[in-house]
């Protein structure tokens, strides 16, 4: 028997019972290149249900990374050769509309490219996030490297709250909206800490190779 789901989680159960493990990659990686599907919601929801053993928590996060690098990426592809002009166009469809593109831009200029890691974490640029980074000229290995990171993060969360809350979600949710801010404020602390750490070693690394 599926797990009852909270609130606005409630119209998931039925899907997640049927698909599954498709259901989370299926999702997840639609909404990654702009698509308004909730994600997101789905992942908690996955969460819920990995803690009531209908789904292993393991399989639902490494499916969600996977879903969400694949989808970021394929947006990436779509704004870098494509331009505004293709993603408008394609827009039409997945409802990706000039103001919403406009938004994310602004956000993605105002903060530069480190954003990416964090763009998980913010409604709007989480859908969009691979997109501006292509429109934007972004190289594409630096973009896979803070994309890779911000993934791994969102996933881990939100899959978290959804294993261990469970019937607490909609609370965390608002508490998490309203408090938004400094959670983003934690997790680019979070992901700067880490590649400074990387780009330390991996200096450190050359340096002690070239004296060899």
């Amino acid at each position: 028997m599926a797990p009852e789901l909270p609130g606005v989680l409630a119209w998931l159960a039925p899907i997640l019972a049927s698909y599954g493990y498709l259901a989370v990659f299926g999702f997840l990686f639609i909404e990654s290149f702009g698509a308004p599907v909730p994600g997101q919601t789905m992942l908690m929801a996955a969460g819920v249900f990995a803690g009531a053993g209908r789904l292993n928590v393991a399989g639902v996060a490494i499916l969600g990374f996977l879903a969400a690098v694949a989808g970021d990426n394929v947006g990436y592809l779509i704004g870098h050769f494509g331009g505004r002009r293709l993603v408008l166009r394609l827009g039409r469809y997945i409802f990706v509309t000039e103001k919403r593109l406009n938004k994310a831009e602004d956000f993605f200029r105002r903060h530069g490219g480190k954003i990416v890691g964090v763009a998980r974490f913010v409604e709007g640029l989480r859908q969009l996030n691979g997109v501006v980074a292509g429109i934007a000229g972004m190289p594409w290995r630096r973009f896979l490297a803070f994309n890779a990171l911000g993934a791994t993060a969102w996933v881990a969360v939100w899959t978290s709250v959804g294993y261990f809350a469970g019937g607490h979600l909609p609370a965390i949710f608002h508490g998490f909206h309203r408090y938004q801010t400094v959670v983003l404020a934690v997790v680019g602390a979070v992901i700067i800490a880490a590649l400074a750490r990387w780009a330390w070693r991996r200096r450190h690394q050359r340096h002690a190779a070239a004296h060899r």
